[in-house]
């Protein structure tokens, strides 16, 4: 008979439970949380993590424009050590101690593969580019010279010699971890490569194609976490719970009009070719009488600015979505913790790899000059010839405007 009526009232609580309504305080509670996790406006913690975080942004700014001023050579190098931090995160995302300890230099047969990945990247993108940059030292300009000339073939047997590498160190009851580990390096291969080579590309068409769209993902990141911080209310994406619409949308609006602003501020110190020259605009009947300025000067850049601020700000971000969906994948918070109140390597650099593609494609779509001039020949002489092959160039061309001297007097 006891029984019974436990477990009535057991059925009963269970019925009440089910039928039970949520009432408005809890749903406000839940509106507050996307996936469990607390939005950054309702984090206790949140002054704490700004402060650590604001503290890195300043530093890696601070280092950041330290590199540039010091030039491509410089930048480049900045690239490198940033796909070996990011390689090392990804590496380690798979690694199983038990099983790396059955194989020893099994760690080292991944990084064999990512400088042979290296080296195949820049000799085929930079070329002549990088022996023109290191002229000055004769010896660094030899041994460059040489590594461009047989590039590919040097590339080739290192990626056999860690293929057979691979065959030789194959253990039995760990061959899938190891054809796991063998697909993830390509992987990351592809994936840290096949953007960040287009960062590189940028550099070498001009400092401002790479400091310009790297600029915009860091002031959209800013202000995403400013107004998200602040303001931030309403979910934005499931996949990252404390981003939210406010900071989306004000880091939106923010990062596009920087862009086309920032370039009318006149920072740029050089003998400016025509995009950044100013071209004047009537406004006419846009404006009242009143109004003091009659016209406006706008330089071609800005429109392409623009465009270039409207992909970082909308699209861009979903670099960090995927990055989100991934980390999620894999149950980890961070990629690493390189960077205090940031996470690793990888987390900052997710959008910028996405934007890094789209502004190569941009400026060689509609920015890149498709027509010739003396100024592009020239330009192109400079950077995509050895100075010995400018020489004879330079004989060349005597030779040939002395014989058409000789037939016209």
């Amino acid at each position: 008979m006891q029984r019974d009526t436990s477990s009535s009232d057991a059925s009963a609580s269970h019925t009440g439970r089910v039928r039970r309504r949520r009432q408005p305080n809890e749903a406000a509670a839940d509106g507050s949380r996307a996936n469990g996790q607390p939005l950054l406006v309702n984090d206790q913690n949140k002054y704490k993590s700004m402060l650590i975080r604001t503290y890195s942004t300043v530093w890696m700014i601070g280092g950041f424009v330290f590199i540039v001023y010091m030039g491509h050579l410089y930048i480049w190098a900045m690239v490198v050590v940033i796909q070996i931090y990011m390689a090392r995160e990804l590496f380690n995302l798979l690694r199983k101690s038990s099983e790396d300890k059955q194989l020893p230099g099994f760690r080292l047969l991944n990084w064999h593969f990512f400088f042979t990945a290296m080296l195949y990247t820049y000799g085929r993108f930079l070329s002549r580019q990088l022996v023109n940059t290191v002229t000055s030292d004769h010896l660094l300009y030899k041994v460059v010279s040489g590594l461009i000339k047989y590039q590919m073939f040097i590339c080739y047997f290192l990626y056999i010699a860690g293929f057979v590498w691979f065959i030789l160190t194959l253990k039995k009851k760990t061959y899938k971890y190891q054809f796991k580990q063998y697909a993830w390096t390509h992987m990351i291969l592809l994936t840290v490569f096949a953007q960040s080579s287009f960062t590189v590309a940028n550099i070498f068409e001009g400092i401002f194609w790479f400091l310009l769209p790297a600029s915009l993902i860091v002031i959209n990141d800013i202000f995403a976490y400013l107004f998200g911080f602040f303001l931030g209310r309403t979910p934005l994406i499931k996949l990252s719970p404390k981003k939210t619409w406010e900071g989306f949308i004000g880091a939106s609006v923010t990062t596009i009009i920087s862009a086309f602003l920032d370039l009318s501020t006149g920072w740029l110190y050089c003998d400016p070719g025509p995009m950044f020259k100013p071209e004047h605009y009537l406004l006419g009947g846009w404006v009242p009488h009143w109004f003091p300025w009659k016209e406006v000067a706008i330089m071609p850049v800005q429109w392409h600015a623009v465009a270039l601020g409207l992909f970082a700000s909308i699209i861009a971000p979903f670099g960090g979505f995927f990055a989100s969906g991934f980390k999620r994948a894999f149950k980890i918070k961070d990629f690493g913790d390189s960077i205090p109140g940031h996470g690793g390597i990888t987390d900052r650099m997710d959008c910028q790899m996405v934007m890094a593609v789209f502004a190569y494609i941009y400026h060689q779509s509609f920015i890149a000059p498709q027509n010739f001039s003396v100024e592009i020949i020239l330009d192109q002489i400079i950077r995509n010839l050895t100075y010995e092959e400018q020489k004879y160039l330079y004989k060349q061309l005597g030779e040939i405007f002395h014989e058409r001297h000789q037939m016209h007097s």
